[in-house]
């Protein structure tokens, strides 16, 4: 696999997150936010959607796939709408599509992207850089950029003042997820070698993590791993998932700390009855008792990011399949 290495500097980063703030602030009025991309990319609106519902009063907010988003009927995008797109590559066409679709409607369209010379990059009105892979630092990489730039919207319409816990909690990201991965390394190594035949593993989880379990499941687990997936919501469980529960059947579950922690708790609860292959990541074990409370919740699905990679890696290790090998992906028309 060919790694990336972090070419975007904190300062231009920080100037452009301050410039896409700007322009939001700027805006008469805010009706609605759209948070659109593709794949994993799409997952890391999930959380952000998440807030914006849970915190935003005065305009609409929600996630949709950028493919669907340039098929809808256009009468709901316009000059009020801000719109917000990522892609790692800057290149996924449906991303770059939906940018251009949005900023020929009038809205205010954003992008965050780890190529500045890419075609969404130039697509879009504003952009902002993020790092990745050798030398990257946690407090640089998309979720967290995203979160921050939500966060500035939610206190400049909404008086929300998540902005200066946010920004700390996303500070001391090195620190909890070098720690958090360290503590999961030798779980996650047992865990690679017990799974590394298994043909089916499910995800699960709920809130502000779902984004993670969704990410893991068509990601790393699919796209990388050829094995069969499924992300199930935790409050979706026993509407049905719940009937494929076995004691052979594996789950990863995911248990976080914002407001659906209880509804995620109730589905493990049951689970981990009767099933014996049940792997539990709790963010209570994050150590975010450092940053402040108002914000854990949202805060953790920083950590059960790249805790999970922890997991994907081992599985990749002793499955004898790198993360980078395709079948299709990038190798042919599609």
């Amino acid at each position: 696999m060919t790694v990336l290495a972090a070419s975007t500097d904190s300062a231009t980063i920080e100037a452009q997150l301050a410039a896409a703030r700007i322009a939001i602030a700027a805006l008469p009025d805010v009706k609605r936010v759209v948070l659109t991309a593709c794949g994993g990319s799409y997952a890391v609106m999930l959380p952000n959607e998440y807030l914006l519902s849970t915190r935003a009063v005065s305009f609409s907010a929600e996630a949709i796939n950028a493919a669907e988003f340039t098929s809808r009927d256009a009468r709901f995008i316009g000059p009020d709408n801000v719109v917000i797109l990522c892609s790692h590559s800057g290149e996924t066409p449906e991303t770059v599509a939906a940018a251009k679709y949005a900023r020929a409607l009038g809205a205010l369209t954003i992008a965050l992207t780890h190529e500045l010379a890419s075609p969404l990059a130039q697509a879009a009105e504003h952009v902002i850089g993020y790092q990745h892979g050798t030398g990257k630092s946690e407090s640089y990489v998309a979720p967290a950029l995203l979160l921050r730039l939500v966060a500035g919207l939610l206190d400049d319409r909404e008086g929300a003042a998540l902005s200066g816990p946010i920004d700390a909690a996303v500070a001391r990201l090195d620190e909890l997820v070098g720690a958090a991965r360290a503590a999961h390394a030798d779980a996650a190594n047992a865990y690679g070698f017990a799974y590394r035949d298994e043909p089916l593993i499910y995800t699960m989880a709920a809130g502000s993590n779902f984004g993670s379990a969704y990410s893991f499941a068509i990601c790393l687990l699919q796209e990388m791993q050829w094995i069969h997936s499924a992300a199930i919501h935790a409050g979706e469980y026993f509407h049905g998932p719940f009937e494929v529960t076995d004691v052979r059947v594996p789950f990863i579950a995911l248990v976080g700390l914002d407001g659906t922690r209880a509804v995620e708790e109730r589905a493990v609860a049951f689970l981990t009855k009767h099933s014996e292959r049940t792997l539990v990541i709790d963010a209570a074990t994050f150590g975010l008792e450092v940053i402040d409370e108002s914000v854990r919740g949202i805060a953790a699905h920083l950590v059960f990011n790249p805790v999970l990679r922890v997991y994907a890696d081992a599985l990749a290790d002793h499955r004898g399949h790198p993360l980078s090998v395709r079948r299709y992906m990038w190798r042919m028309e599609y």
